[in-house]
C-alpha cells in the first residue's frame, strides 16, 4: 500500500524556489508510487486571521475545510516554505492559526495542564529555504522558526517524527547549488516520506 502524503507549499508564490522544491518532491514521491495531494496556500481562498482567538468559533471557508480533510487523510505532511524574519511567512502562519484548532489538532483536558494530541499517527518533513547560512541560523539564532513549527505546532499536535531540511543561503546560491538542492528534495520524495 502506498504512503499518503500531503504536500503543502507555504510560499505566497508558486513560481519561487520553494515552488520548484515542491514540484521536485512531488515528482519523486509520485515516482515512488505514493498518493500525493497538494495544497498551494497562495491558491486557497481564506482569511488568514483568527480574529477572536479561541473565544468564538470562526467558520472555516470551504478551502480550509478541505485542507483539514486532507490532513486527516494523510500519513505524512510535507511543508515547503521560506524563512522570513526568522520564521515562516505570514500566509503559512495564518493557515495554521485557522485550521490547527482545538478539537481538530489538540484538545485541552479539564482541570489539567496536559492536552490530547489529535493528529497522532502522522509524520512530517519540513523543507525550509533561507538567506541565512543554516549553521548560523542553528547556532546563533537557535532556529526559532524550526522550533516553532516542529515542537510547538506539529509535535504539540501529535505528529512524530518531524524532520527538518534547511536550504541556504538562497540569496547567494549558484544555479549548480540550487540544482543540487532540487535533486536532494526529489530523493526525499523518492523515499516516500522519511
Amino acid at each position: 500500500m502506498s504512503k499518503k502524503i500531503l504536500l503543502i507549499l507555504g510560499h505566497p508564490s508558486s513560481d519561487s524556489f520553494c515552488g520548484h522544491l515542491a514540484d521536485s518532491y512531488l515528482a519523486g514521491a509520485t515516482q515512488a508510487g505514493c498518493q500525493v495531494r497538494q495544497l498551494r496556500l497562495s491558491e486557497l481562498d481564506f482569511d488568514p486571521i483568527l480574529h477572536d482567538g479561541y473565544r468564538k468559533v470562526q467558520e472555516l471557508e470551504p478551502d480550509l475545510s478541505k485542507a483539514q480533510q486532507d490532513i486527516l487523510w494523510a500519513e505524512h505532511l510535507v511543508f515547503v516554505y521560506p524563512t522570513w524574519w526568522g520564521a515562516m511567512p505570514a500566509l503559512l502562519k495564518g493557515f495554521i492559526d485557522r485550521i490547527f484548532l482545538p478539537g481538530f489538532a489538540f484538545r485541552y483536558r479539564d482541570n489539567s495542564k496536559f492536552w490530547d494530541r489529535l493528529l497522532v499517527g502522522r509524520s512530517a518533513q519540513l523543507l525550509v529555504t533561507m538567506d541565512t547560512p543554516p549553521w548560523y541560523y542553528r547556532w546563533v539564532f537557535r532556529m526559532p522558526g524550526h522550533q516553532q513549527m516542529k515542537r510547538t505546532i506539529l509535535e504539540f499536535s501529535g505528529l512524530k517524527p518531524v524532520k527538518v531540511a534547511s536550504f541556504g543561503p538562497i540569496i547567494h546560491a549558484t544555479p549548480r547549488q540550487k540544482a543540487r538542492w532540487v535533486l536532494e528534495v526529489r530523493e526525499l520524495g523518492l523515499r516516500g516520506g522519511l
